[in-house]
């Protein structure tokens, strides 16, 4: 079983916000996948279902961001879901808007809804890290992530949304570049056709 989690904050003045690209993440994929519609568990809102074949939990944990690890850990100990088979979808500041990058283990970089799962579950778990682009100075990140997604956002992050939704089967099935690789892909701008080299007169003599 696989236990994946998005991060956001619970209420709907925070639906929108680029601090929750993680809850809109797990959301496309249960749309997508058709699974369960969420019951209240272990401090979360909780969907069971399948993904290519593998059985899963999708979380959403309801706790607010800075202690989004009691959640986690309470349904991975409950389930026996060992942290490499726990995979945690949230913003990322370091990342320009639209990619993605997948890892397993590292740091917090300052991520409060990461630190608290790294407190209760350890750091070995995967995380899928969104960009949300990074406001420039310390003091404007707050207000920053805690607002919502400007307008010109929209197609990247449909796009982006409706590509994790896509290829969220890779995940489960441990092809974690092949994910990370079809969700860029679908976000690059077209190639322009190449353009015809047009064949001047030829110079014939008579």
């Amino acid at each position: 079983m696989w236990l994946i989690v998005g991060l956001g904050n619970p209420g709907s003045q925070y639906q929108h916000n680029r601090h929750n690209i993680g809850f809109m993440a797990v959301d496309e994929i249960i749309r997508r996948h058709n699974i369960s519609e969420p019951k209240k568990k272990f401090q979360a809102l909780v969907s069971e279902g399948t993904l290519g074949g593998e059985k899963v939990l999708l979380m959403k944990p309801l706790t607010f961001m800075n202690l989004s690890g009691q959640a986690v850990q309470a349904a991975a100990a409950f389930y026996k879901i060992p942290a490499d088979q726990v995979i945690v979808f949230h913003d990322e500041l370091d990342l320009v808007s639209g990619k993605i990058r997948t890892k397993i283990g590292g740091g917090a970089a300052g991520h409060n809804g990461i630190r608290s799962i790294d407190e209760h579950l350890g750091p070995d778990y995967w995380r899928v890290r969104l960009g949300i682009d990074h406001p420039g100075g310390k003091d404007r990140v707050h207000g920053y992530v805690l607002s919502d997604f400007a307008k010109g956002d929209e197609i990247w992050l449909t796009k982006l949304l409706e590509a994790i939704g896509d290829n969220a089967e890779r995940l489960v099935k441990k092809d974690m570049d092949g994910f990370m690789s079809k969700v860029s892909q679908a976000l690059m701008p077209p190639r322009p056709p190449k353009e015809k080299k047009e064949v001047g007169p030829t110079n014939e003599h008579e």
